[in-house]
């Protein structure tokens, strides 16, 4: 069996980390970048930092909110499966996967939303996170911060 399946899973506010999950892939289809490249997830609030040209506008930010609270409201099923990089690849994006991870990779699932190699730990369903909020952001240096929590 590959090491990865014995480490322990990562120690994250379950639906904080899960809701992360949401907004990257919310931000993959809404401005074309890439997920995270930074992330600090806490119980009363997180941030991620997103590389992108510009700053998103105060319509796209009010979209931003209301699509990650459409996936929310969805109760959509969150879960696990094991497949090889190879299987993995196809489905989510694998570039920020650590030279050492074994072949046998964690996939993350919030239904099919989204798909993303993870040893951290979720809520089972979506209807477990409660109201997204952005509580703030800024752009500088091509790097959108985005502050929020969930209420």
């Amino acid at each position: 069996m590959d090491e990865i399946l014995n480490e322990p899973k990562k120690l994250y506010n379950e639906p904080m980390h899960t809701c992360e999950h949401i907004l990257n892939q919310t931000m993959v289809r809404l401005f074309t970048c890439g997920r995270s490249v930074n992330a600090h997830i806490e119980r009363k609030k997180s941030k991620c930092d997103y590389l992108l040209s510009e700053a998103p506008t105060e319509e796209q930010i009010i979209e931003i909110t209301r699509k990650v609270n459409e996936v929310i409201d969805s109760h959509l099923p969150v879960y696990e499966e094991l497949m090889t990089r190879e299987e993995a690849a196809k489905i989510a994006d694998l570039s920020k996967l650590p030279p050492d991870a074994s072949e046998t990779l964690r996939v993350i699932r919030v239904g099919d939303y989204d798909a993303c190699a993870c040893i951290g730990q979720h809520v089972e369903n979506t209807s477990e996170l409660g109201r997204f909020e952005i509580i703030s952001h800024d752009f500088e240096n091509d790097r959108w911060r985005v502050r929020f929590k969930l209420v």
